[in-house]
This record gives structure tokens, sequence and C-alpha cells, in this order.
């Protein structure tokens, strides 16, 4: 395949430092929670862009932002391209708000170029991806692939019991197109989050699918009581039961290396007190492995360890699932548009399986999809020392761009290249 155009690497990078602005932090990362304040602006800042594109912009009931491009067939569904605009709490400039900008620049290149495909293209920002205000992540495009009820998702609610459903009210979101609308391909361009690309010099990761994941919440139940007047043998202290298991956890995981990962992300002693037994501990556990077997097996090691250590210590211990996502394949077909564009371009590139949750992994049980990495420096990510180089920014959109092409169709084209980064 013989790439017919090269994005404007400038004018994506400084479309990237523009956002970045928007709840921009002081350890020069980004606070953009979904559906805040920030969030809007960003938005709003995206959608300007896109209506300057002749793009038509539409949200739909879940508040997924879309902007389409029609092409020459008028009953083809649209190729998707996007990410999403909203960040950790302390996240960076680049994840996630770079496959959507990306996905503008391609446009911006094909309008530049007069291009016109047969397919329609549309850019989508999903809802929550990040799952920092509302939980689960991915909550947007769970909705849209139908794997969450509307009204589920709606019925969310924040840690300042904000629902869902009121934060797209308050921000103007709340819009009446309906989700799961037909897509012919979803194509998404996404920072690595790890170190692998970098380590390995590679300029492109071809992403082959996306590893399994299991949130589980654990609550270890003892017994409050003074922590003067109790000896250590009359005591049932949860935070000590929720210490081992988390150190029979890491424990377990080694045993499944070098794919198997365990985080405990979120701990909490409900009405603490600096001299009193810990009566309650709950904490998070998230759980990953390429293999969904492997995370099972993880699972269950996990539950009877407890099971053990509450025996031991004369506590209780809860297991219970909050989220599962299995591990997916994506489409090959997609994956080889991506691999034929890397070859075109002449970059160097690697096959990769994502360790990270994303919407394309949601959307892979919708229609066909594919992604494509770049690396980030030092695979830093969710930091606000987050940082990708211009010239792999530029190359993923590049690779990005051609693939997309390949897929919707070009009825015609100018050869030109805009930027020859």
């Amino acid at each position: 395949m013989k790439p017919l155009l090269k994005v404007d690497g400038a004018r994506l990078w400084q479309s990237l430092m523009d956002m970045a602005q928007i709840g921009a932090t002081p350890g020069g990362g980004v606070r953009r929670l979904a559906l805040s304040e920030e969030d809007r602006l960003g938005r709003a800042l995206f959608a300007q862009w896109c209506r300057e594109a002749n793009l038509t912009v539409s949200v739909d009931e879940v508040g997924n932002l879309f902007a389409r491009r029609d092409g020459t067939n008028p009953h083809a569904a649209p190729v998707l391209v996007g990410s999403h605009l909203d960040t950790q709490p302390h996240g960076g400039r680049f994840d996630g708000v770079y496959g959507v900008l990306a996905a503008l620049e391609l446009v911006r290149v094909l309008n530049d170029a007069g291009v016109v495909t047969e397919k329609p293209i549309e850019i989508v920002s999903w809802t929550n991806e990040e799952g920092a205000r509302f939980t689960p992540a991915m909550l947007g495009s769970a909705v849209f692939t139908g794997a969450m009820p509307l009204a589920d998702a709606l019925a969310r609610r924040d840690a300042h019991n904000v629902s869902l459903a009121d934060a797209l009210i308050a921000t103007g979101y709340r819009g009446t197109r309906a989700t799961g609308t037909p897509v012919d391909a979803y194509f998404e361009a996404h920072i690595e989050q790890g170190p692998v690309l970098e380590a390995n010099g590679t300029q492109i990761g071809v992403v082959t699918g996306g590893q399994a994941i299991r949130w589980l919440d654990v609550t270890v139940t003892g017994m409050a009581a003074h922590a003067g007047t109790t000896p250590m043998p009359y005591r049932k202290d949860a935070l000590f039961a929720a210490a081992q298991i988390a150190l029979e956890l890491e424990r377990i995981v080694a045993g499944y290396a070098p794919r198997g990962l365990a985080t405990i992300g979120e701990i909490g002693i409900p009405d603490a007190s600096r001299n009193t037994i810990a009566g309650q501990v709950s904490f998070t556990v998230d759980l990953r492995h390429h293999d969904d077997g492997e995370v099972d097996a993880m699972s269950e090691a996990l539950r009877d360890t407890c099971a053990h250590i509450a025996a031991q210590r004369g506590v209780q211990v809860a297991v219970d699932t909050y989220w599962r996502s299995v591990a997916t394949p994506f489409d090959g077909s997609c994956v080889a548009l991506v691999q034929d564009a890397v070859n075109a371009l002449g970059y160097t590139s690697e096959r990769i399986v994502s360790g990270a949750g994303h919407d394309a992994i949601l959307l892979a049980s919708h229609c066909p999809t594919a992604m494509v990495f770049i690396p980030c420096v030092g695979g830093l990510s969710h930091n606000e020392a987050e940082d990708a180089l211009p010239d792999d920014v530029t190359r993923g959109a590049n690779v990005l761009l051609n693939a997309v092409l390949a897929r919707a169709g070009t009825t015609s084209a100018s050869t030109s290249t805009v930027d020859s980064h």
C-alpha cells in the first residue's frame, strides 16, 4: 500500500499543546475529569475545531461526542476513529487526547488535499474512559456497544454523589443521538503507556488485542477495639489481615510472571481513628494477564488465600467481582491495514498486546477494530510527567491516516505530502 498523504506534524503537536492548557496542573500534567467543567471546556474546543473542519457534530445519550465527514456512499456505515478527552486526576497531556486529535488531524489533511472517501469517517471522543470520576472505566463505549444498559450508566454516581445523568445535563452533553449505531470499523491511536516500544527502539506498536482484566473488591471485617487495652493475641485486626493478604497476592502473581499483574489501587478504613484497632478495611484488586484462564487462576488463588487468612486471624473476608474484561483479539484485516501502513511508511514496528484497557477493547465486540501504539517517554502514563516525542506523535498519526484511508476507500486523492516527518 503506497501512502497517499502524511499529516502536518507541527499542527497536530500544537493542537495537543493547546488542549493541554485546559485543566493544566502545576506539575505539567492535566486534570480533566469526565464531565467536569474542564472536560466541558475541552469538549467545546474540540467541537469548535471539528466545525471549523466542516464536520457535523452530534452527541449521543451518554455524552459520546461525534464529528462526521461524509463519504460518497450515503448508505455506508462510517469508519470510526478516536479515543477520549477525559484524564486521571493527575494525568498527562497525551493519554486519550492523542487518539482524538490524531483523528482530527487526519480529517484536516483529507480536507487540505481534497481527498474524498467512499465511506464516511467519524471522529469520536468517548465519555468517561478513565473511570476516574465514574466507574467503571470505558463507560461511554460500554453503553455504545451494549455492554452496559444506558439506564445503568446514567445512574452511576461519583464520590460526591453526583449522578452521570446530572453531570451530563450540567455540562450540556446529554445528547439525543441514539447509542449503538452501525460502524464499519474502529481505529484508535494511543501512547503505549508502557516501556516496551521505547526499550526496544521500535517506532510503532501494531496492537493485536487487549489482555484480560479483573477488578475485585475485598472487604476484611474484624473487630474495632481500644489500641491501648487490647493485648495483641486478643485482637481481630482487619488492617494486619489486609496487609498479609496484600503480601500473599504479590507472591501469587509472581508465579504468573512476566505477564501476570496485580495492583491494589485503593484502600480505606471507615471511621478510622489513631487509637482504635481497624475493625474493617476495604481495598481494590486489579488483576491482568494476556490469558483469561490465568486471570481466573490468580483470582481463585487470591480467594483461597483470603479464606485461609480469615480462619487464621479470626476475621471475615469477602471478595466480590466488580468488573471484568476478557482477553480480546482485534480484527485481523484491520490489524493488517495498520501493518501495511507501517511497512509503506518505512517505520519499524512490533506486534504488541495492550496492557491497558481502552475503548477499542469494547468496540472489538461491536465492529472490526485495531489500534496504533506509539512510544511514551520512560513508559510513564497516568502521571503529570507523561510525555511523548513529536516525531513519534507524527509517525503514529501517519499510520492511522493511511490505515483509515485504506478502510474508508478513496474516490479522489492528491498525492502531495503535507508533512515529511
